[in-house]
Order: structure tokens, then C-alpha cells, then sequence
């Protein structure tokens, strides 16, 4: 198809103003499956410009090459009519093999249609490593079997045993945080629970004793977090806002240490990990804990559920 190289230069793909940003092209997901691995890795790009909102249109679900092919001509010449610029950027997870190789084809034989092929070399490379042919199974990672159901399992378990609630469960869990306020216990639990482990938390400070149950878990499946009282400090005075007049010691520095003291004597005493959480996102230190968990306690075969005991 040719192309106007000074139409070319001066418009930009689709326009998606966000965050503030200058024009940015909308991203095309087309999928045998809901697209949501597309979404996401195109927001997971966009935000290396960024943008932390992308235009994102999802063609999911779809069946045949024809219906691909007239969705992007579709588009194409819409982009024409608004834009003056056809081109369209195309992210596409399509397990089907001829399927793939058919859109694959036909995006290269288009200079204004610019792909990105999210599966294929991710499933070669198992293949080759494992030896094993994949399924071509559209929609394989959203079917409801027993993984599945295991994790809302953990979900509610979690959820349940939040902020200290029905001790007498911990030697159940898969895993049991601790740590003082603000040390990112349940965002971290929450994170957990959706990988399939059921997870129990149980908040630490001067003026409560721990539950005696506690005592009771393996230390090896303890994890205690820690931060600096600098940063708790931060993290509890914008926590409270205005109300610090009426919040007590809560955001004072010399309690926030004391507070601090306390929870580091207790892990000693329990023989648990201690997990830095100061500056780190809570994937970060999800993954410091199943890095640790994974040497004494190795999940169990695919399909088999995760919980503790």
C-alpha cells in the first residue's frame, strides 16, 4: 500500500490524549480469548513513555482470519477518515497456530499495520525447552479448574484472617505476616492470596499482646516486616492527615521506634524471617517471601491445592 511519507511525518497513530501527555496511538488488541494479557502488557509499555492510561480497544474472542482481517480494514479506514493516517498498532494473543501465522501475514504484507505477536516466541521457547507440543487451546489460562477455585479458596481465607482475626486458624495458613501499622501487611496478603497461598496477618504493637497461637506456627512460614521509623514516620503522618492533633503517639518518631523495638524483639523470639518492606513495592517483597518459602516449603504438583495442612 503506498504511503504519503509528509502525511506520514505529520500525524501521529490514532490520538489517545491521556495523563496529560501529547498524542499517543491507541493500541489494537485482537484475541481468540478476552485479551486481558494484551491489556496488560500494553499498559505495562505505555507506561515506560508515561502514559499511564492508554487508549486500548479489545477485539476478543475472535474466530476466524476473516473477521480479523475485516476488523483491521475496518479500522484502517477510520483512521483515514479522522485522521488522515491509516496506520494501526496491533497487539495480538492468538493461540491458534494457522490463525496466527495467517494474521502474521497479512500485518506484514501492510506497511500502515504495525504488530506485536505477544505468544508465539514465548511458546516456542517452552516447547523447545520442555519438549512438549502446546494445546492451541484459546482461553486455557481463564478456564475454571481446581487452580482456580484454590485461589479464591486463599482468597477468602485471607480475607477472613485479616488485622488479627481468628487466631486460632494461624497454624492453618500457608504463610502468617506480621509486622507493626503501615508495613504493607494486607496489600501483601491480598497479593498472596491471589498466587493460591492462604495467608493470615497479625498486627504488632506496644499496647496488645500478640495471640499465644502465634507461637504455635512453624517459624519457617513467619514473616515479619520491618521498616525504618523515618519512613513509618512519613507513612503514618499522611495517613492521619489533620487528625494529628487527635491521633496520640501514632505518627511520633520516638513511638514509632519503641513500636519498632518491640515487634523486632518478638521476631527474635519466634525464630522468624524478617523482611525489609522501606522503599520496596509490595510485588517486591511478595517475591523476597516466596523466595524464602519456596526452600522449606515447594508447592505442590500442578492442580493440587495449596493449602497448608
Amino acid at each position: 500500500m503506498p504511503r504519503d511519507e509528509k502525511a506520514h511525518d505529520a500525524h501521529p497513530f490514532s490520538h489517545a490524549v491521556v495523563d496529560g501527555s501529547a498524542s499517543f496511538p491507541t493500541v489494537h488488541v485482537v484475541s481468540d480469548s478476552v485479551g486481558e494479557t494484551a491489556r496488560t502488557v500494553a499498559q505495562a509499555a505505555a507506561a515506560q513513555f508515561g502514559v499511564k492510561n492508554p487508549k486500548i480497544e479489545v477485539f476478543g474472542k475472535v474466530k476466524s482470519f476473516d473477521q480479523i482481517r475485516a476488523i483491521l480494514d475496518d479500522h484502517a479506514a477510520y483512521h483515514v477518515e479522522q485522521l488522515g493516517d491509516d496506520r494501526l498498532l496491533i497487539f495480538y494473543t492468538l493461540v491458534d497456530s494457522a490463525l496466527r501465522d495467517q494474521v502474521s501475514a497479512y500485518i506484514d504484507a501492510h506497511e500502515n499495520m504495525h504488530g506485536v505477536d505477544l505468544l508465539t516466541a514465548a511458546i516456542q521457547a517452552m516447547s523447545d525447552v520442555s519438549g512438549r507440543t502446546p494445546d492451541d487451546a484459546p482461553g486455557a489460562l481463564r478456564i475454571a479448574d481446581i487452580d482456580y477455585f484454590n485461589r479464591v479458596e486463599a482468597l477468602e481465607f485471607t480475607i477472613a484472617h485479616d488485622d488479627g482475626r481468628n487466631p486460632q486458624d494461624l497454624t492453618k495458613a500457608d504463610i502468617v505476616i506480621i509486622g507493626v501499622s503501615r508495613t504493607s501487611k494486607t496489600p501483601l496478603c491480598i497479593y498472596l492470596a491471589q498466587h493460591g497461598f492462604h495467608v493470615a496477618n497479625v498486627p504488632l504493637d506496644l499496647h496488645s499482646t500478640p495471640p499465644s497461637e502465634l507461637f504455635d506456627v512453624d517459624p519457617s512460614r513467619i514473616f515479619g516486616l520491618m521498616s525504618t521509623p523515618e519512613a513509618l514516620c512519613g507513612i503514618r503522618s499522611r495517613r492521619i492527615g489533620h487528625a494529628a492533633s487527635v491521633a496520640g503517639s501514632y505518627a511520633d518518631p520516638e513511638y514509632i521506634y519503641e513500636d519498632l523495638e518491640a515487634a523486632r524483639t518478638l521476631m527474635r523470639k519466634l525464630g522468624c524471617y524478617v523482611i525489609r518492606t522501606d522503599g520496596k513495592a509490595v510485588e517486591e517483597t511478595a517475591q523476597e517471601i516466596l523466595d524464602l518459602f519456596a526452600k522449606t516449603h515447594p508447592r505442590r504438583g500442578e492442580g493440587e491445592s495449596h493449602g497448608a495442612h
